[in-house]
């Protein structure tokens, strides 16, 4: 496909992304199988703590931690940096056992900070780069240079915010209201994280969904000012301008209470 009118989103090979964001489920697993002593800060205490998007309780001393769910498995893990969710690649790529964070797909050899390195041409999972992100939500598939939506639900019109009431909606703040609340107030004490894909009847031209608001997501974007990387997608927290704004981490060990990601990978090969 040609690149959109902001010049990027052409991607010339095929690939396949997650069709939602990793989910708290998911990263609990990791945890419990990579985590027991926990040296690269793969846990961070507010996903137990910050009531917003609680969602993982850990327990044991170090070398026998060990982590539970706490709610809905299926909502998106926050609280996440890149090297977290490198790490979390690394552990796909190497098979999801309890050894292989630092090698795989990304060459972190115990680094937690710094440049971040460039994946590995063999890897199995990765971060999005901002083009393979960009494509998934906005493309419109279906032919050659078939151009691209504003929004990621289909539509060059804003999506509304009510929660599983049909088609074109996202957890974001829409005329200053949050999704799950319908109130402007912000809350200490509410939840406000949906579970992937609730919005079932709002998905990108790919399948994809949440791809606006929820929680931004990484993506691999090169080019910032080192080591910066990228996010898309706006998130419950920020309002209409980020959901298709071109914004960026100042650095990749940024973790907040709207951040999370979602992997790619290679598409098989074809047979003959």
């Amino acid at each position: 496909n040609a690149p959109s009118p902001q010049g990027f989103g052409a991607v010339p090979y095929t690939y396949r992304i997650g069709v939602v964001e990793v989910t708290i489920g998911q990263y609990t697993e990791f945890l419990n199988a990579v985590a027991a002593k926990d040296p690269y800060g793969l846990y961070n205490t507010m996903m137990a703590t910050a009531a917003n998007v609680a969602g993982i309780e850990r327990s044991g001393s170090s070398g026998s931690h060990r982590y539970s769910v706490i709610g809905s498995a299926l909502r998106p893990i926050t609280y996440v940096s890149w090297w977290d969710a490198a790490r979390f690649c690394n552990w796909l790529h190497n098979g999801q056992g309890s050894e292989g964070t630092e090698q795989g797909a990304y060459p972190l050899a115990g680094a937690v900070e710094g440049i971040p390195p460039k994946a590995s041409p063999e890897a199995k999972f990765t971060i999005p780069t901002e083009a393979e992100w960009f494509k998934a939500a906005y493309y419109k598939a279906g032919s050659l240079n078939a151009g691209y939506w504003a929004y990621a639900t289909q539509s060059d019109e804003p999506p509304g915010n009510q929660f599983e009431s049909g088609s074109h909606q996202a957890n974001y703040r829409a005329r200053g209201l949050f999704c799950l609340t319908q109130s402007a107030h912000h809350s200490e004490d509410a939840l406000y994280l949906t579970d992937v894909g609730a919005f079932s009847g709002s998905s990108s031209a790919y399948g994809t969904f949440d791809q606006q608001g929820n929680v931004q997501e990484w993506n691999d974007l090169t080019g910032l000012s080192e080591p910066a990387r990228g996010l898309r997608g706006g998130s419950w927290y920020q309002g209409l301008f980020f959901l298709n704004h071109r914004n960026a981490a100042s650095t990749p060990t940024y973790e907040n209470s709207n951040t999370g990601f979602r992997v790619v990978s290679p598409a098989p090969e074809q047979s003959p």
